[in-house]
């Protein structure tokens, strides 16, 4: 079985009551709400990678203002020629603040539309479970940075 590590670094920046979220396009061409940020590049500060992904997705420059926690997930897919991939995907959460640039949508990325979206309509959204994990990180603040 082949084993996949994935640490990226995602920015929960709550304004007027909504959270700007990304639309994610999956590999099958499904397309889900998460927070933005992603995947940390070879010898990068995961501070940076949030300052870096926020502003590729969404077109704000975002400061990181808080540590909310690191989420881990588990998961097994299929790869090619029938082999099996077991991927571990640790995904560090901070709070963020909205410091400049303008909303605008990333072109030739995995998302393909940014936007603010009211905290109490977040339920309704079609939306991956990194979106409920950073809300409750950022709602429930707990000490040790992990939701149950």
């Amino acid at each position: 079985m082949h084993k996949e590590l994935r640490v990226a670094a995602y920015a929960v920046c709550v304004r007027d009551g909504s959270v700007l979220l990304a639309r994610w396009i999956a590999g099958d061409g499904s397309k889900r709400w998460t927070l933005p940020g992603g995947g940390m590049d070879h010898g990068e500060d995961p501070y940076d990678t949030v300052i870096r992904e926020a502003d590729e997705e969404t077109g704000y420059t975002v400061e990181p203002v808080a540590l909310l926690g690191v989420d881990s997930l588990r998961r097994r897919y299929p790869r090619r020629l029938g082999a099996v991939a077991d991927f571990h995907g640790v995904r560090i959460v901070y709070e963020a603040r909205i410091t400049g640039g303008a909303l605008r949508h990333e072109t030739s990325g995995s998302t393909d539309l940014a936007a603010w979206h009211p905290l109490d309509a977040v339920a309704a959204l079609d939306r991956v479970s990194l979106v409920d994990v950073g809300l409750t990180l950022w709602r429930d603040r707990p000490v040790a940075g992990h939701v149950s």
